[in-house]
C-alpha cells in the first residue's frame, strides 16, 4: 500500500496512460523495408533520437518528431522522406489510454486531483486526455513551459502552478529515463512506476512499482 494522502497525483501522459505507438508506427511505415532485426535496430535508433532531441532548447513536438525521423533514416541506411516522418506527428492525438486507464483514473479522481505533465505539443494533448475517461485538474505541456522533461523546468513549473512542494504529490510514470530520474533529483519523495515494460526498472530512484493504474487505485485504498 502507498502510505501518503497527495494533494495531487501527477502523471506522464504518453506512455504511462496514453498507449504510445510509435514503434508500432514505425513497423507499420517501414516494414516493407526492414525485417527482423533491422527493424528492431530502426525502431531501438529512433526512441533514442527522441530523447535526444528533448534536451536542448524547446523547439515544436513537431521538430521532435521529424528530427528523430531523419536521424534514424540516416543511421539505418533508410530514405528518407518527410511525408512519411509527418505521419508520426499527425497520429499523436489519435491514440487512446492503455487497457487499464479508465477504470483506474474513475477511481482516483473521486478522491483526488489529476494533473498531467507531458511532452506533448498544445494542439495535441486534449484530444488523448478527453479519451482518458476521468476528468483533470490541470494538464501542463512542454510547449507551455518552454521545455521537454527530462529537463527539469516542467516539474519546478508544475510546483508553482499547482501551489506545491515536490513531498506533497505523488508523480507516476512509466519511464525512469523521462520522468522518475528527474523527480528523484528534484525531492519527489512519493512517486509510483508504472511496468508497461518498455524501460528497465531503476529501483535506486526509489518508486512503489503498480502493475497498471488500476493497481494504482488498490495501492492507495480505492
Amino acid at each position: 500500500m502507498i502510505d501518503f494522502e497527495p494533494k495531487f497525483i501527477t502523471f506522464d501522459c504518453y506512455g504511462t496512460l496514453v498507449k504510445f505507438r510509435m514503434a508500432d508506427l514505425a513497423r507499420e511505415i517501414y516494414g516493407n523495408r526492414l525485417q527482423g532485426e533491422a527493424m528492431d535496430n530502426f525502431v531501438k535508433f529512433f526512441a533514442a533520437y527522441r530523447r535526444d532531441e528533448v534536451l536542448g532548447a524547446w523547439k515544436p513536438y513537431r521538430d521532435v518528431v521529424v528530427n528523430s525521423v531523419r536521424r534514424t533514416c540516416e543511421r539505418t541506411g533508410v530514405a528518407f522522406n518527410a511525408a512519411e516522418a509527418e505521419q508520426f506527428y499527425l497520429a499523436v492525438p489519435t491514440w487512446g489510454p492503455h487497457p487499464d486507464v479508465p477504470e483506474g483514473l474513475s477511481r482516483l479522481a473521486k478522491k483526488y486531483k489529476l494533473v498531467g505533465l507531458t511532452n506533448a505539443a498544445d494542439e495535441q494533448i486534449m484530444s488523448n486526455i478527453e479519451m482518458l475517461g476521468a476528468p483533470f485538474h490541470a494538464v501542463i505541456t512542454a510547449e507551455e513551459v518552454g521545455a521537454y522533461k527530462p529537463r527539469m523546468q516542467g516539474f519546478e513549473y508544475m510546483f508553482k502552478k499547482l501551489g506545491v512542494q515536490p513531498d506533497e504529490i505523488l508523480h507516476v510514470s512509466s519511464s525512469p529515463r523521462y520522468d522518475l530520474m528527474t523527480a528523484h533529483d528534484l525531492g519527489i519523495k512519493h512517486k509510483a512506476m508504472v511496468m508497461r515494460g518498455h524501460e528497465p526498472e531503476a529501483p535506486f530512484y526509489e518508486y512503489t512499482p503498480v502493475k497498471d493504474i488500476i493497481d494504482l487505485a488498490v495501492q492507495l485504498g480505492l
